[in-house]
């Protein structure tokens, strides 16, 4: 088990609290809408609608809009088509970027990424370019606050995970993506409380940067975040703790 991660994905404070909560909305709900389109609406048998459904319930979405959702995905009330997309570039100092989403219009999701890319110093690349860098993890989010540590690692390892890790106010766990839902599920009945649990791309490597070129790739990643179809952005960067600060401050 190691100790604290210097890399995290991104999540900047700068937005209304409930325009974040309107734009999480409505990418967990693109998220059930393809889930339960591409594998049914029952998430008994559906794995990643039910991931979907959880997520939907982290941000606290109301039953009916999960229940709606699972239904225009499953055929039954009409709604639009999302297809899932992934771009793969870099940015500032030959940092690799993956750029996952779901989308109604390829092309115009497409061009916009590409403009984004342009505009604020990166390189939209083919697919491929810097998939191999990274590799899928089930990643479960535990507040510390008024939690033991060696509680939670203890409940965690003992479920199956895998690696724990300090990451300022909240720990966090990495599994298999199979075994998720399995030590979350496992954490919850030992009262930890779980902030959070999605599959997420974990970079194998990371590049240092400094000050000048963190600043510009924090901006070309914020920029990125903004586009409504956009659900995550990874990176394979490492940043000093309080270059760190100073960036989250700013």
């Amino acid at each position: 088990m190691s100790g604290h991660s210097k890399w995290h994905s991104i999540k900047h404070k700068k937005a209304a609290a409930d325009a974040k909560r309107g734009a999480a909305f409505t990418r967990v709900i693109k998220e059930i809408v393809v889930a339960a389109r591409m594998g049914g609406g029952d998430p008994e048998g559906n794995p990643r609608l039910r991931t979907a459904i959880q997520a939907a319930r982290d941000v606290n979405m109301p039953k009916d809009n999960i229940e709606r959702a699972i239904k225009k995905g499953s055929g039954e009330l009409e709604g639009v088509n999302y297809e899932d997309f992934v771009y793969e570039g870099y940015g500032q100092a030959g940092v690799a970027l993956m750029v996952e989403g779901t989308t109604d219009n390829t092309n115009r999701t497409s061009s916009e990424i590409r403009h984004t890319f342009m505009k604020y110093g990166g390189n939209l690349g083919t697919p491929g370019c810097v998939g191999y860098m990274f590799h899928k993890r089930g990643v479960i989010r535990v507040s510390a606050e008024g939690q033991d540590e060696d509680a939670v690692m203890g409940a965690a390892i003992e479920a199956g995970a895998d690696d724990f890790e300090t990451d300022d106010d909240l720990y966090r766990i990495q599994t298999d993506p199979a075994h998720m839902e399995t030590v979350r599920g496992a954490l919850e009945a030992a009262d930890i409380k779980v902030e959070a649990s999605a599959i997420e791309n974990i970079p194998d490597n990371t590049v240092k940067i400094e000050a000048d070129d963190a600043r510009k790739l924090m901006k070309l990643i914020e920029m990125i975040e903004e586009n409504d179809d956009v659900s995550a952005v990874w990176a394979n960067y490492e940043i000093d703790d309080a270059l760190m600060t100073e960036l989250e401050a700013s």
